[in-house]
């Protein structure tokens, strides 16, 4: 019998970088150039993908989702860390004069540049999650930050760019599995020449653990997340004891 898979995937541009576990520990990591091929990947084995990419959109109105404010509630200093995505119909657009014009329209707030620049990935997963049911019901949106944080206990205090914020999530991870800095090493080696960065390993091994059945658990940003208006959950996936506090 193959075992299933958790996986964590983050999008980086040109490339989605995934980190796959059995229920044992770390299986593999891979990065593909497109999220249809990351699906393709998975769909047979895939108990759980957590992604960092928004999930459930905006149509119109207030354009904040209420698991983005609520994910910026716990993260403290590192609330900056999360972007609330453009309105739907902004995401399909590739120009960011036209984006900002469609998402003012639509939501009366100006669009920021670093919401555009992901719009994207988030266009290209909306897509596939409307086309394919099957994935729906397996991919779900987390955030590595509110994930560090969930495990760590209190917010983290550097930006994951910085030496010190590598030290500061691989301790954080390590507190959660004595594997962990092993488990990273070989995510790391099996991603080499791939255009993603050590940070970016890291972010996709604290989903991957994240969506492997573990201490704590998997809760969400709102507790009761509503759906927007394909039916698509809104809402923020992270493993815990219990809630956190500021939630």
């Amino acid at each position: 019998m193959v075992e299933p898979l958790y996986v964590g995937v983050v999008w980086r541009g040109d490339v989605w970088l995934a980190v796959a576990f059995t229920g044992d520990g770390f299986d593999h990591a891979e990065t593909f150039d497109g999220v249809g091929a990351c699906w393709s990947r998975y769909e047979d084995r895939a108990r759980r993908i957590l992604v960092d990419v928004p999930i459930g959109l905006v149509e119109s109105g207030d354009p904040t989702r209420r698991c983005d404010a609520l994910a910026r509630s716990v993260l403290g200093d590192r609330a900056e860390t999360v972007v609330s995505p453009p309105v739907r119909e902004a995401t399909r657009k590739r120009r960011y004069s036209t984006a900002d014009r469609v998402h003012r329209r639509k939501s009366g707030r100006d669009l920021t540049e670093r919401a555009f620049d992901r719009s994207e990935g988030i266009a290209r997963l909306d897509e596939l999650l409307q086309e394919l049911p099957e994935a729906a019901a397996v991919v779900r949106e987390s955030h590595p930050e509110v994930c560090f944080r969930a495990v760590a206990g209190d917010p983290l205090e550097f930006s994951r760019e910085t030496a010190a914020g590598y030290a500061e999530r691989m301790r954080t991870l390590a507190r959660y599995d004595r594997d962990a800095a092993p488990t990273v090493q070989k995510a790391a080696e099996a991603t080499g020449g791939a255009d993603v960065t050590v940070a970016d390993v890291l972010d996709a091994v604290a989903l991957a653990y994240t969506a492997r059945p573990g201490d704590g658990d998997l809760r969400t940003l709102p507790a009761d997340p509503p759906t927007d208006a394909v039916g698509l959950p809104m809402e923020i996936a992270y493993r815990a004891a219990s809630p956190l506090s500021g939630a």
